[in-house]
């Protein structure tokens, strides 16, 4: 037991005896700085400095753009710019793929592909008959004020528009004989107008050009799309003189008549009108006399 406190008072007294660091003039000898120290204080000063240059060292990889030189961490910045990709990305697909419809429309309107479905009308509304006796057709409070308000507004209306496009008045693309007329059961969505060659071709309303190039069974080919659905389809052009994306007003110049493509019979404008992806006749809507 002795011996046991005598080696405690050994290593206490090894711990706590005082040394003197001195610094000289290698010189002169001469002392410039000394420090009393002790082996306890030694380590407990280098135990601080040891855990401060650690902490230091979290805190700068914590809360600083150096942890991203670190292998394993992130970077902040390439994560904002993968989401932003990504964002990116789905509105790009989701575009293409509406582009990529719109672009079979189109094509269907060059080819003149349209199907013809037979649907049985009587099926259809069989399943939306009701008996009139079971419904109370007595107008509610609100429907009442609803038409009167209504019926006010429209009396005063100055700019009411006329939705019937039976009505709707369309520029002839040019004046001419009709070689071949319009015949949905023959798949001949067009009128054929015989004219010279180079004749001038004219938009029929204002719109924008959304196809004009070469097509090797109907020539110089040039689309517009107008106000309401609709669209214009010049083929057989002998040039063009528009590009996809020109915006064109009524009656301004967009090709001129020609003898173009494997599948023409001479010089002439084959014309098609098109009603929210649906053929119809032209002459219903343009004199061409």
């Amino acid at each position: 037991m002795a011996k046991k406190i005598k080696k405690r008072k050994e290593i206490k007294r090894k711990l706590l005896h005082k040394y003197r660091l001195v610094i000289l003039n290698e010189s002169t000898f001469e002392e410039k700085i000394s420090f009393k120290l002790s082996r306890l204080n030694v380590f407990v000063t280098g135990s601080l400095f040891m855990i401060g240059l650690i902490g230091l060292t979290i805190l700068l990889i914590a809360f600083t753009p150096l942890r991203e030189y670190i292998p394993g961490y992130s970077s902040t910045k390439l994560k904002k710019q993968a989401t932003e990709l990504t964002y990116k990305t789905d509105s790009l697909v989701r575009t293409l793929n509406y582009t990529n419809k719109y672009l079979n429309n189109i094509r269907m309107v060059l080819a003149g592909d349209i199907e013809n479905n037979e649907i049985n009308r009587d099926s259809l509304f069989e399943k939306f008959k009701l008996d009139p006796a079971s419904i109370d057709l007595t107008p509610i409070k609100e429907d009442s004020m609803l038409r009167a308000e209504v019926a006010l507004e429209d009396k005063y209306n100055l700019f009411e528009r006329n939705t019937d496009k039976k009505s709707l008045i369309l520029f002839p693309p040019l004046t001419g004989t009709l070689s071949m007329a319009y015949d949905f059961n023959k798949k001949h969505y067009a009128v054929d107008v015989v004219a010279p060659t180079d004749t001038p071709v004219k938009a029929i309303a204002n719109g924008t050009v959304v196809f004009s190039e070469w097509t090797a069974d109907t020539g110089y080919v040039i689309i517009l799309e107008h106000d309401g659905g609709l669209l214009s389809v010049y083929k057989h052009n002998g040039s063009l003189a528009k590009s996809q994306g020109a915006i064109v007003r009524a009656g301004e110049v967009i090709a001129s008549v020609g003898n173009t493509g494997e599948l023409t019979t001479g010089p002439h404008l084959h014309f098609e009108l098109w009603d929210n992806g649906t053929p119809v006749n032209p002459v219903d809507f343009i004199d061409f006399n």
